[in-house]
């Protein structure tokens, strides 16, 4: 699969040189091992972006007092190390022991879970099976299919030794799963009545990344990876397209995040597949993100492996494929679409906790019945289906439970003192708008106001983060009708949109000039007559052109 194989930049991180004066957020919360210090644009080397402390340079400065205050780096200043903290913070992830991995704490596991549920369904709504593929491949597999091998061989891990043996032949960790799958599907597929065969797996992958980002870009990472084969192109090719209108109403409906579906250049094609669809978003520091793609694979493999299957004239035919992935690239996406100085700030319909209660006392008579009033708010809710938890710990303050849970991207908060026990109300706040205007008090805590009033703000919410991360990437693409225009875009740290028909070559040479790409040839596309921005010739087609993670 493609979806994490992107074009590498000339640099992945923002420099926060010019920023270094600038004052930081203080936030009391846990400590946590990431440090800002040594993984933030200030290094030098890319690659110590997710270095395990034991191959720092100076592993000892990772430990953090336990009682320390804790900093978030504001993301104006450094938008990376912003990014950095957040994940740790917010316990999503830590540093794995072996360069460029990352152990996926539980409350980012249950991000990627809320994911997987989604798409699960949909998957087997539009008739596929799950079930799974080894991930260990014969490299004889990857060297079938000449353009996959050369797009693959520098990020490829390799197996030589099994059972203090050296193999006779060595084995790649899946990186993909095209060779294996049509390995396969040539014992499977025998007639046209085998087809169409359509399948999917969860499952890991390895690339061996030389400039790693937690959960954009880790030599491991978790997807999941659709696998079809079909007995026309036609069959195939509304397959691909259906399966990235999947992607696009999950990023919309589900992530809140607006993201533009369109087709990749022959450039930025998957290695061995005709046609690559995609969905790019865009990140608060307005790079895109490529958050996955759906690839019509044509007979690229089928040819290789001489996957074949007696059509009903009794014709032998190279069965039409495909294959398309989304992975936990997402969760980073959603981090950095949604996310702001105070922490992670989550849509509703993917946050693994929904409403955070916090007690609140001060007299131990007052104790016993502003928890029992808590315990009854929360039964309420989660009689009605929605994910809340009571933070009822006494070792920390009121005030730090709303800060650590602001930073923990929780969308509702509610509140529950002893003169709302009396009153038989709670005080409601809202993640997505800061202080007094995000909070409403004396709401009932009757099962037949609460229930419905909490509801309708989730779905508030859902609605406000898609509209805020919309309004801002319309306001950063500019429409462009020529190469000096583009690249004034770019320089601006823009997203560059306009008219193209030009070269493989020409577009090689904005990537080298600029640093971007084109993301995709989106499927809405203008009306009228065009002109190429970079030739001046009749184009059929715009293209969005960015820098990219």
């Amino acid at each position: 699969m493609g979806a994490l194989r992107l074009p590498s930049l000339t640099s992945l991180f923002t420099s926060s040189s010019s920023a270094a004066a600038l004052p930081r957020r203080h936030l009391r919360l846990p400590s946590r091992r990431l440090s800002t210090t040594n993984c933030s644009a200030q290094s030098s080397t890319a690659e110590k972006e997710l270095l395990s402390p034991s191959e720092l340079e100076d592993p000892p400065k990772l430990k953090i007092q336990q009682d320390k205050e804790r900093v978030i780096t504001p993301r104006s200043q450094d938008f990376n190390a912003w990014y950095l903290d957040i994940i740790a913070n917010a316990e999503l992830a830590d540093y794995g022991p072996v360069r460029g991995t990352m152990v996926i704490r539980p409350y980012g596991y249950a991000i990627w879970e809320a994911i997987q549920e989604y798409l699960n369904v949909k998957f087997k709504e539009t008739g596929h099976s799950n079930m799974y593929f080894p991930q260990f491949i014969p490299y004889s597999f990857i060297e079938k299919e000449a353009s996959h091998v050369e797009g693959f061989s520098p990020e490829l891990a390799l197996v030589t030794i099994g059972g203090g043996k050296e193999l006779e032949e060595k084995l790649v960790v899946r990186p993909t799963s095209e060779t294996i799958v049509n390995h396969m599907f040539t014992q499977w597929i025998h007639s046209y009545r085998d087809l169409p065969l359509m399948v999917n797996q969860w499952a890991n992958v390895t690339r061996w990344e030389m400039r790693t980002k937690p959960f954009v870009r880790t030599l491991e990472f978790l997807w999941q990876e659709g696998h079809t084969a079909h007995a026309t192109p036609e069959e195939a090719e509304m397959e691909a397209l259906q399966m990235i209108d999947v992607y696009t109403k999950f990023a919309y409906e589900q992530a809140a995040i607006p993201v533009i579906a369109g087709r990749k250049s022959k450039v930025e094609t998957f290695a061995g597949a005709s046609k690559t669809y995609t969905i790019e978003a865009m990140m608060g520091d307005r790079k895109a993100l490529q958050a996955g793609t759906s690839h019509n694979l044509g007979q690229n493999f089928s040819r290789a492996f001489g996957t074949q299957f007696m059509d009903e004239n009794g014709q032998r035919e190279h069965v039409w494929q495909t294959s398309w992935a989304v992975s936990t690239r997402f969760v980073g996406g959603i981090i950095m679409t949604h996310g702001d100085d105070t922490g992670l700030m989550l849509p509703p319909k993917l946050a693994p906790v929904q409403v955070i209660i916090v007690p609140i006392w001060k007299k131990a008579d007052e104790r016993t019945g502003v928890l029992n009033a808590a315990s009854s708010v929360k039964e309420i809710l989660q009689t009605a289906g929605i994910k809340v938890k009571i933070d009822d710990s006494e070792q920390r303050t009121p005030g730090w439970k709303f800060n650590f849970w602001e930073m923990k991207g929780v969308p509702l908060r509610i509140e529950i003192g002893p003169r709302d026990v009396s009153s038989g109300s709670v005080v409601v706040s809202r993640r997505d708008i800061p202080g007094k205007q995000g909070k409403v008090f004396g709401i009932s805590m009757e099962s037949s106001s609460l229930v419905p009033y909490v509801k309708d703000k989730l779905d508030e919410i859902q609605s406000s983060l898609l509209g805020m991360a919309t309004s801002f990437r319309d306001s950063n693409i500019v429409d462009v009708c020529s190469y000096a225009e583009l690249k004034e875009a770019i320089a601006q740290g823009k997203w560059a949109r306009g008219p193209w028909s030009a070269s493989d070559n020409e577009e090689l040479k904005v990537k080298e000039e600029t640093g971007a790409t084109i993301r995709c040839f989106p499927f809405e596309q203008p009306q009228g007559t065009k002109k190429c921005l970079m030739t001046g010739n009749p184009a059929d087609e715009v293209a969005i052109f960015a820098k990219s993670y």
